[in-house]
């Protein structure tokens, strides 16, 4: 009986996440062209169409998205140079900027909205199959953000 080699690289569950990640983030990519949208830029849209017609601050927004400010920062700067947020400073907070959505960023859910079932039948899986391993990594990133406390 052959020991399994703990440092085999197909052994690792980073790596399977990592090569996941970047296969399904490459099955949004000509998805998300169609849109004028990067996949990060897609989150960050996801997450404003949720509050619309609300506006949402930058940390928030940086907690939901799990991306620090110096990366958010940018995108949302592009995201308005498209014209599908604004972002203003809060009336009750000077420091804090809030995101809303334009008419054209939330015009722009309409057309997202085929993008999940579009994914579907892109790849192998079953809605079933997808959700399983949907509520799997829910549940595993909830396990780990735990232990970091």
């Amino acid at each position: 009986m052959n020991p399994v080699d703990p440092l085999k690289l197909d052994n690792q569950l980073c790596f399977a996440l990592y090569a996941g990640s970047r296969g399904v983030t490459r099955l949004y990519r000509p998805l998300l062209d169609e849109l004028g949208l990067t996949y990060p830029q897609y989150l960050v849209m996801l997450v404003l169409w949720e509050e619309s017609p609300g506006a949402i601050n930058v940390k928030a927004l940086g907690e939901r998205l799990l991306l620090d400010s110096g990366t958010l920062t940018p995108l949302l700067k592009r995201l308005e140079q498209s014209g599908l947020v604004e972002r203003k400073r809060s009336v009750d907070d000077e420091r804090a900027r809030l995101i809303s959505l334009t008419e054209t960023g939330q015009a722009l859910r309409t057309k997202a909205e085929c993008i999940p079932s579009r994914l579907l039948a892109s790849s192998s899986l079953d809605v079933d199959q997808l959700r399983q391993l949907r509520d799997q990594l829910q549940q595993l990133n909830k396990m780990l953000r735990d232990a970091e406390l």
